[in-house]
This record gives C-alpha cells, sequence and structure tokens, in this order.
C-alpha cells in the first residue's frame, strides 16, 4: 500500500474508533485522535525524505477503481507541488489536535469531525483524480460548518457559520460545475488529472471553450481562498470557530483552491489563463491592500489575524498570476509558510482567548511580561508574518515579488507597499500595545509544560527551519514547476514579452532589445 494511503487512512480509521468509545471517556478520545494524527504526521515525514527530487512525474503512486465505467478511481501520488503541502497540513493538523483541550463538551462527536476534517485535508492534496478531489474537500468543509455553529465562540457564531456555508457553498459548486466541464470537453473518459493532461496536450480545447471553464475555476477556487471582493466570510468565520477547525480551516482548507489554480486550472487551460490572469493580478490588490488597511483598523486579536491571513493569500495570487518561474515557486513557499503561521497564530491567540473572551488590543498590556512564552511566540508569528528575515514568509515573498516585477511591475509596486508598510503597522502596532508596556496583571495564565508548549514550537521551528534553509523545499518544487510552464503557452507569450491587455510587460522587451544589439555587433563584426 502507498504510504499516500496511509496518511490519509490514519484519521478515518480514528474516526471510525471512536464511533465504539463510551461517552464521558473524553482521555481515551483525545489519546486515540493524538495517535492517528501522528502516525500520519510519521508517514508525511518519511514521504518526504523518501522523496526524490530529481526524478520526473510523481511518486508514491497508487491506484485503486472505484468506478471503471466513469473512469473513477482513487489516485493517489505525490510531486514538488503538493509534498511540501501534505507535510505542512500533517504538521498542523497535529498541532491543532494537540491544541484542542479547550473543547470540554460532547468531547466525541467533535473529535470524530476534527479527524474527518483532517482526513478531506491529507486526500485533497494526495489525489489525482478531479472527483476525488473534490469529494475530499467537501469531506473536509462540511465538518467546519457545524463545528462552528455547535462549538464556536461569540454571539454570532451561527451567522458566521452561515454565512461561510453560503460562500464555500457556491465556490465549491462552481468548481464542481469547472470539473465537470472538464471532463465532457476533454472527451478523456476519465476523470484523472494525468490522463486528462495528456489527452489536452495532443488536442487542446478551442480558446472560447478554455476561457469560460478557466473564468469558472479562478472564481470558484477563489471564493473558496476568500479572494477580495469574496473575502469578508473568512475574518469572521476565523473569529467564531473553535482554535483547532480556524488552525486547519486558514492553515489547510484555504490551500485548497490555490493549489487547485496552480495544480489543474493553468496547465490544462492555458489560452484561458492568457484571458483571466490579468484579472487575477489586480483582484490580488485587493487582499494585499484593501484587506490590510482593514486589518489596521481592528481592535480585536482575532479579527486582526483573520484579516491578516486574507491578506497573506494576495501574495499567492500575485505570483500565480505572473505565470513565471519564480513566481509560482514564491506561491507555493507561501501557501507553506502562511499554513504554518496561520495555525501557529490562531493557536496563542485561542489560548488567550480562552481565558480573556474578546481580548481586545490596548485594553491589556505587558503580555510580554506576565505570559512570556506566549508573549515570545507571538512576536516570533507576527514578525513572520512582517515578512523579516530568518522565517520561511520572505523566502516565499522575496521570489513573488521578483517573479511578478518583470510582468505586472505597477501592480508589484503596489502590492510591496501594501506589505512592507500596511502589514508592518497592524503587525507592530499589536506588539507594541499588547506585549510590552506595563503589565496589567489580567489574570492571563502562561503555556507551561513541555507537552503543551510542544505543538506551537514545532510550527514555529518549522517556520525557522524552512526559512534558514529553504532549500529543502525548493529541491523539489523547482523539476515541478518546470513540467507546468512549457506546457502553457501564457508562459510564452510571458517570457517573449508580448502586450496582454491590462497587464504591462517590460522584461520582454528588454530581452528583445538586447537581441537587436547583440545582432548588429555580430553584423558589424
Amino acid at each position: 500500500m502507498s504510504p499516500l494511503l496511509q496518511i490519509i487512512g490514519w484519521p478515518f480509521l480514528g474516526m471510525l474508533l471512536l464511533f465504539f468509545v463510551p461517552r464521558g471517556r473524553a482521555r481515551i478520545v483525545r489519546g486515540v485522535s493524538v495517535f492517528t494524527v501522528f502516525m500520519s504526521l510519521v508517514t508525511a515525514l518519511y514521504v518526504f525524505i523518501r522523496f526524490s527530487p530529481g526524478q520526473a512525474g510523481f511518486q508514491f503512486e497508487q491506484t485503486l477503481d472505484w468506478i471503471p465505467a466513469l473512469g473513477v478511481s482513487l489516485h493517489v501520488g505525490v510531486d514538488g507541488l503538493n509534498l511540501g503541502l501534505l507535510v505542512m497540513a500533517a504538521l498542523v493538523a497535529f498541532a491543532s489536535v494537540c491544541i484542542s483541550r479547550e473543547v470540554k463538551t460532547r468531547e466525541k462527536e467533535f473529535y470524530i469531525l476534527l479527524l474527518m476534517m483532517t482526513g478531506g485535508a491529507y486526500g485533497m492534496f494526495a489525489v489525482l483524480d478531479l472527483l476525488f478531489f473534490y469529494v475530499f474537500h467537501e469531506l473536509a468543509l462540511v465538518p467546519t460548518f457545524i463545528m462552528i455553529g455547535v462549538w464556536g465562540r461569540g454571539e454570532r457564531r451561527v451567522y458566521a457559520a452561515y454565512k461561510m456555508a453560503v460562500y464555500l457553498s457556491l465556490g465549491a459548486l462552481l468548481v464542481l460545475v469547472g470539473f465537470i466541464a472538464i471532463y465532457v470537453a476533454a472527451g478523456a473518459e476519465s476523470f484523472d488529472i494525468p490522463v486528462i493532461a495528456e489527452r489536452l496536450q495532443s488536442a487542446p480545447l478551442s480558446e472560447s471553450t478554455q476561457s469560460w471553464i478557466f473564468a469558472v475555476l479562478m472564481f470558484g477556487f477563489g471564493i473558496l481562498v476568500a479572494l477580495w471582493p469574496f473575502h469578508t466570510w473568512a475574518p469572521q468565520g476565523y473569529a467564531s470557530a473553535p482554535t483547532p477547525v480556524a488552525m486547519l480551516h486558514a492553515g489547510v482548507l484555504k490551500k485548497f483552491g490555490l493549489y487547485g489554480l496552480i495544480s489543474i486550472a493553468l496547465p490544462l487551460m492555458p489560452a484561458g489563463a492568457r484571458e483571466w490572469l490579468p484579472v487575477l493580478a489586480w483582484l490580488c490588490v485587493g487582499n494585499l491592500l484593501y484587506c490590510g488597511l482593514v486589518a489596521m483598523r481592528q481592535k480585536d486579536l482575532n479579527l486582526l489575524i483573520g484579516n491578516s491571513s486574507v491578506a497573506h493569500m494576495g501574495f499567492v495570487f500575485l505570483g500565480i498570476a505572473s505565470y513565471q518561474f519564480l513566481g509560482i515557486t514564491g506561491a507555493i513557499v507561501v501557501m507553506i509558510a502562511h499554513g504554518l503561521l496561520a495555525a501557529l497564530s490562531f493557536g496563542l491567540s485561542g489560548h488567550l482567548y480562552n481565558q480573556k473572551p474578546g481580548l481586545r488590543i490596548g485594553e491589556h498590556t505587558g503580555l510580554l511580561k506576565e505570559v512570556p512564552f506566549v508573549g515570545t511566540a507571538l512576536i516570533m508569528a507576527m514578525l513572520a508574518g512582517c515578512g523579516v528575515p530568518g522565517f520561511l514568509n520572505f523566502v516565499g515573498e522575496l521570489l513573488v515579488f521578483f517573479g511578478a516585477w518583470g510582468v505586472v511591475p505597477w501592480i508589484t509596486v503596489v502590492c510591496v507597499w501594501a506589505a512592507l508598510v500596511v502589514g508592518a503597522v497592524y503587525m507592530l502596532r499589536a506588539i507594541r500595545y499588547m506585549l510590552h508596556g506595563t503589565a496589567s496583571n489580567s489574570g492571563l495564565n502562561d503555556i507551561n509544560g513541555a507537552w503543551l508548549r510542544m505543538p506551537y514550537a514545532l510550527l514555529l521551528g518549522c517556520l525557522l527551519l524552512l526559512g534558514v534553509y529553504p532549500g529543502l523545499l525548493l529541491r523539489g518544487i523547482k523539476p515541478a514547476v518546470d513540467n507546468i510552464l512549457p506546457a502553457s503557452d501564457v508562459a510564452q507569450v510571458m517570457n517573449r514579452g508580448e502586450v496582454v491587455d491590462a497587464m504591462p510587460i517590460t522584461v520582454g522587451t528588454e530581452e528583445s532589445g538586447l537581441s537587436e544589439m547583440e545582432g548588429s555587433e555580430n553584423d558589424s563584426k
């Protein structure tokens, strides 16, 4: 059996075992949950270590036929695009289950839903079948609404759950329509992504068909990722969600749409991407600038982190819109970095919220003295959110900016300003007013004990390790991105420097001018 199927299977096995655990046995319920996600994490690390970066194609593949008549099969495999995301998901899931002690009522039902959410998250990054790609995402998404409505925070948790349900159901429906359209238009009689890619490479769809399918997928995936202006569900939903749910959804599930755009929409619909990528480039400014300004106005810590999380998605959209090697590589790195950072930030804010609901910026000061471990970890998380060198976020954002500069220079300037100025203002403001100054003796308790501190230290340690040595990720990402770019005439157009409407391109002009100069010199010689 492929280790990828083991990664997916452990949480579902734990979920089934919990059905036979009597009510009131919270310790057994927690023990089974922690053990199963830990086994998935160990297996994911094994796959990461045994992965061969120089080998072409997918690795650890296995196919299990499900509905042969329709070409539906449980096909799993990893390459440089989804390997890091799968390991990140395993790290975040393990940390979220360890931190979920705040749930004191109906623990059995909560952990069953949490394991279902975890198994679905693993599956959506490991499968290579369009139908199962959608099914696993829905398996992870449906428990989110239930857990926010039942175990959520605040008086508006039910409203937040319904709002998320409306937005994300609409996004998922658009994605499903796009998948069915690809299946029908390709005529491959299979939902297997490599089979469809091979068929479309030999017989591409018409430009008009590619255009409308790519538009459906872009906006469907965009709603799931909180693309501006379809983002308003995210900050309020995360602020109302229990801590482990916020960690998993913001850190892992939000990457579903981004991964789908990179691995499915771009390589299969290159002509559609050429038409719609300029629109995505402009919309990402709304994420970085507008959501950053909204975060600057927040006085509630959870809402600040929620809006900051939405703003960080702008980096990934910018990297995708550039469709350059550096831009896409940076987008993947930012996805992994943001997953770890979002989980760490929501975990720390959840610890504070459970003791002081509605903890507002400025009302309590000197938390670094009162709760030194939480304060130190929170400062490091906020500095990582600012893109400070030494953290993985800096590496990803730098690659995105370099990749986008030659394609969308003016948009890149605005995004850099929004990231460096606006992001730094709201993060440093929170550090100044909450963590420094005289301790207000708010009665908060620090996180004590090695076991309780371990999940936070694990997430923070990965951000630092990969930030100092990003080659651990980049060596696997490079071959996968190389395989995507030549398959798309979008990349060829942008590299040649042809003009794309509403998308100024400068680097190609410089290259053509250089070629002319070289040719003149050769003639003179």
